[in-house]
């Protein structure tokens, strides 16, 4: 079974967010055992930010590393299991809503895909990029 990245590298959607893994250092920390819980932003997600926020982040790697662990949880959630609670606590250290059942949402991000099993985790391919606070 592929890794969290290995699976999102295969798939050819998430190409701003494999850059910006690798530009905010996370790379090493993402293909480790884990398990993780991961909000895969795909790329028309980061292309709907605001002009110049992408390089503006990549110019900023701790903030860059900021944003991209609000994205992760530490465990392997389903969207049975993550539905369950209100919130969840991100490897940032804020907490991420989960917003509704059916739609599924993260925050202010609808959930496209969910629940696919990695060997280091599990991914829940969203639409939208999400910040803390």
């Amino acid at each position: 079974m592929a890794s969290i990245l290995e699976t999102a590298a295969s798939v050819g959607v998430f190409n701003t967010l494999l850059a910006a893994v690798d530009a905010a250092g996370l790379r090493d920390a993402l293909e480790g055992p884990g398990p993780f819980t991961v909000f895969a932003p795909v790329d028309d997600a980061f292309a709907a930010l605001p002009p110049g926020t992408v390089q503006t982040l990549v110019d900023n790697p701790p903030q860059l590393a900021r944003i991209l662990k609000y994205h992760v949880l530490s465990g392997a959630y389903s969207r049975e299991q993550l539905v369950a609670e209100d919130n969840w606590d991100s490897l940032e250290g804020a907490p991420i809503p989960i917003r509704s059942k059916d739609p599924f949402e993260v925050k202010n991000a609808t959930v496209v895909t969910a629940d696919v099993v990695c060997d280091n985790g599990m991914v829940h391919v969203i639409d939208r990029v999400i910040l803390p606070g």
